[in-house]
């Protein structure tokens, strides 16, 4: 088939799957409750549905009271008996998949389980909605008419017995439906390279003379890769290179630090950005408008959302979870998820606010281990990103990386915080960029803003300038390289910190 009715009959299909998420944006909590009970149905029979007696569950209430809120260290038992294994423990189809994830480039791997009805049902699902909700907006795209470059993690799928782990990205690629790999690039043997430099190199030996019309990838390594096409190809902007692309696909990290950076890489043409959220355990929202900073939450994917109300996260966490339904807008919840690979009531760590009720629209606005919150200043990712790009916008500066940590109070020394920043290029006035940032971050923040009153409580933000490819070399160190890692940014202990102002200092 020609290229052009391809491009034009593929885009027929995908509008199609427009009049189905209108359904579950129109009917959001039917559509929730129906999706619960299949997954109680279809789990019932498993060692985990029956414990739970989920046969007898009726009501949301009878879930709620029956199934306990769940971390990882709650279920690794069970995740590690299946992993060498076993089966029907948490969810009745065999789970022989388990993608590898650590949060932060310090904590313990964990190891989520895929089954065949979450990579169908949720992420292979989500990619085919990214382009019906592009396609949807864009009336005039041609982004099938070429290949996307993604961008997956640096990880091999190794086998463990009976069953595979790796990089999240890595597993979606290696079991890629035809009409994915066939509109992708680099190929999947690139793809799934370990080693991020020689794949660095591997990727643009593939990708440049190929016909590109859209990127896949979280920023920072992105970022790190089109600078490299560019030193390569000796060209001033990526469009100089790949004069086919038009949007951007982004998630896994903030893209305010990143936004102003892309833009220069694609000076003389508009590209498109459009934020996705997808993590080990799930796909769980896509932006749905153009220019927006907004993410409709997906209500089919498989995936039974419960929240926890960030405010009361020191009560009973079982007194204050909260359905879809009881949410309320501008209040940060932790986000719990009942899923079709046997997840249930599990935390998995991220917090969100909603913007929108009708239909459900969120900004995610960090983690709930990555905060800080040593003198109730109550300081989110979203607060942090959205002060350092203003900061770094206001003084033309271009933030590469980035991590902070508080400063304990002392006999004779006021708590703070304490900020270690790699700049592209450094400022000249140091001082008037911590000043522009802790401004923008009281403008941000209530809360912080109310313990910097007069410095009563917190003194002026302390900045340290970080070395050239400091947070690469860390990284690099540790093996973190690519994919889904990410340096931790915001933590209420000073360990990461610490470390790094070692090297930096050293």
């Amino acid at each position: 088939m020609p290229i052009p009715l391809f491009n034009s009959v593929a885009s027929w299909f995908l509008k199609k799957r427009i009049h189905q998420m209108e359904l579950f944006m129109k009917y959001p909590n039917e559509v929730q409750q129906e999706l619960l009970h299949g997954l109680l149905n279809s789990a019932r029979k498993t060692e985990v549905g029956i414990s739970n007696d989920f046969g007898s569950i009726k009501h949301y209430d009878d879930f709620k009271n029956r199934v306990p809120i769940v971390g990882y260290e709650d279920i690794v038992d069970q995740i590690e008996r299946c992993r060498i294994g076993e089966q029907n423990i948490f969810w009745p189809t065999p789970i022989k998949w388990f993608a590898k994830s650590s949060g932060t480039t310090n904590a313990k791997s964990k190891f989520i389980p895929i089954s065949n009805e979450s990579l169908e049902d949720c992420h292979y699902k989500a990619g085919k909605d990214m382009l019906s909700i592009y396609y949807n907006n864009n009336e005039e795209a041609q982004i099938l008419a070429g290949k996307c470059l993604r961008l997956g993690g640096s990880s091999e799928l190794y086998q463990n017995t009976a069953t595979y782990f790796g990089d999240l990205s890595a597993i979606i690629i290696d079991n890629l439906p035809f009409w994915a790999e066939l509109g992708s690039t680099p190929s999947q043997k690139v793809s799934l390279m370990s080693e991020w430099e020689a794949k660095m190199e591997a990727i643009m030996k593939e990708t440049l003379g190929e016909k590109v019309t859209s990127l896949a990838g979280v920023p920072s390594w992105m970022l790190v890769l089109l600078q490299n096409v560019l030193k390569k190809t000796q060209k001033a902007s990526i469009t100089e290179v790949w004069p086919m692309i038009e949007v951007y696909f982004h998630g896994g990290v903030s893209f305010h630090p990143y936004r102003e950076q892309f833009k220069k890489l694609f000076q003389g043409t508009t590209i498109n950005f459009f934020e996705i959220y997808n993590a080990s355990e799930g796909f769980f929202g896509m932006q749905d408008r153009n220019d927006s900073n907004e993410l409709l939450l997906m209500l089919d994917y498989g995936i039974y959302y419960e929240f926890i109300p960030m405010d009361q996260s020191h009560r009973d966490e079982t007194e204050v979870i909260l359905p879809l339904s009881q949410i309320e807008l501008e209040k940060n919840y932790a986000m719990v998820i009942s899923t079709n690979a046997g997840l249930w009531r599990y935390k998995i760590g991220d917090t969100v606010k909603f913007t929108c009720l009708n239909p459900y629209r969120i900004q995610i606005t960090g983690r709930t281990k990555n905060h800080i919150n040593v003198f109730g200043e109550e300081l989110m990712i979203e607060n942090a990103e959205m002060a350092l790009s203003k900061a770094a916008k206001m003084m033309n500066l271009d933030i590469v990386d980035y991590t902070a940590g508080p400063i304990f109070m002392g006999t004779n020394q006021k708590g703070g915080h304490e900020w270690l920043i790699e700049f592209k290029n450094p400022p000249q006035d140091t001082q008037g960029f911590i000043q522009l940032l802790d401004r923008f971050l009281k403008e941000e923040n209530s809360d912080y803003e109310a313990k910097r009153y007069k410095d009563m409580t917190l003194a002026m933000p302390k900045l340290n300038i970080a070395k050239k490819k400091l947070f690469y070399s860390w990284m690099a160190k540790k093996n973190k390289l690519g994919g889904q890692h990410k340096v931790p940014r915001l933590s209420n202990k000073r360990d990461v910190l610490e470390e790094l102002l070692q090297i930096n200092n050293s």
